[in-house]
């Protein structure tokens, strides 16, 4: 198989990960900070080293603010819900996936009102239309780093300084960025920042974090879920500390110890190097579709301006039907459809049949991606009704 479809989860994993995986619950298994022997002090050293990894690589304030999340849909429904109480107002953008858009409609019911800023043709938000957005009770800007539908990676450092000026908070959601695009939190001014663990950090599903900057404090983050931490077991309320503050219950702990796998691994090759790679890729396959007829490319004209996404609708073809085909004809594993992110389809004029998206990753060759466009292009020439 040649597999394009890593913007929805990496594939392969480094090596190291799949032994992590089948070793951990054998040597490491127990429940971390819940016991003093020693196989749940081996369980919360894996834990440990992971958040240092995570809080070094993007460099959030200090560990503790490194929280653990079932993925980043998780972590951006704890920024989101934590942050906000009513009478507040958040700033989001047309393109924004469902794990944003979602949650701040669920929000809305409960008197936080929102606003949603446009997109132009290409997908890029502009930071004057999100400093026009502004209301006295802004309290949350909530912005995507990269478009998951077709890359475009918007200006998140201007944002952040907007921010700053008028007293909000900014929420990267970095799902397509985390492991590929340099961050530092600190210098792009990001207060909260949602990551997943199964994406570009090549680690397993089930895995993702919210990293939260130091002018959050956490009396203005609540809790969405309350539980066991492991300590201040007397108390009725959740503790104060952080992480075990948003932490509750049982870790997904042979997860979080393959991230840290995963971390490892990619400290090794360079993280800018696997991200060189795939932007390699990326600009490949383009320039390889590019002038294809009846292909119609929606990314970004400029090739530095987007990440490792790539979608395109084909003339004659629904992208589900397209998809298929490349699948069951050519063995090419991509992702068809609105991508979670309906809006961003319909500001870059594919609503409501969606895209056909490709996404190279780490592991994906020159050869594959040549044989991608040669597949791509053929059924370009070979529409549905011609194929049924």
């Amino acid at each position: 198989m040649i597999y394009l479809d890593n913007a929805a989860t990496s594939w392969p994993k480094p090596e190291r990960v799949y032994e992590t995986l089948g070793s951990f619950l054998r040597d490491s298994g127990a429940n971390p900070g819940r016991s003093g022997h020693r196989m749940a002090a081996s369980a919360a050293g894996a834990i440990d080293r992971t958040r240092n990894r995570l809080a070094a690589l993007f460099n959030a304030p200090e560990p503790e603010r490194v929280i653990f999340c079932f993925n980043a849909t998780d972590a951006l429904n704890l920024a989101i819900k934590g942050a906000l109480i009513a009478g507040d107002h958040a700033i989001s953008t047309v393109m924004e996936h469902n794990s944003v858009r979602r949650p701040l409609k669920a929000m809305e019911k409960h008197g936080v009102a929102t606003t949603k800023v446009a997109a132009d043709a290409e997908g890029f938000v502009s930071v004057d239309d999100v400093r026009d957005a502004l209301r006295p009770n802004t309290r949350l800007i909530a912005i995507t780093h990269a478009s998951n539908v077709n890359g475009a990676l918007q200006p998140i450092a201007d944002i952040g300084q907007v921010a700053r000026e008028h007293g909000a908070f900014l929420l990267v959601d970095a799902a397509q960025t985390a492991g590929t695009v340099p961050i530092d939190m600190a210098e792009l001014g990001i207060d909260l920042m949602a990551i997943p663990g199964h994406k570009a950090l090549m680690g397993p599903p089930g895995t993702g974090a919210l990293l939260i900057g130091e002018r959050v404090d956490v009396d203005e983050l609540n809790t969405v879920r309350e539980g066991g931490t492991g300590g201040n077991s007397e108390e009725d309320v959740q503790p104060p500390q952080l992480p075990a503050r948003y932490e509750a219950g049982t870790h997904n702990t042979v997860g979080i110890a393959a991230l840290g796998a995963a971390l490892d691994y990619l400290a090794d090759i360079g993280f800018e190097e696997a991200g060189r790679h795939e932007l390699e890729m990326t600009w490949r396959l383009v320039e390889g579709l590019t002038g294809g007829t009846g292909i119609t490319i929606l990314n970004p004209s400029d090739p530095e301006q987007h990440v490792a996404v790539v979608s395109i609708v084909v003339d004659g073809w629904e992208p589900a039907e397209f998809g298929t085909t490349l699948d069951s004809a050519f063995e090419i594993a991509c992702r068809t459809g609105l991508h979670c992110a309906p809006e961003a389809c319909q500001a870059l004029g594919a609503f409501p049949r969606g895209t056909i998206r490709l996404s190279p990753g780490y592991w994906t060759t020159p050869d594959e991606i040549d044989q991608a466009v040669h597949a791509i292009r053929e059924l370009a020439h070979a529409p549905l009704e011609m194929t049924s």
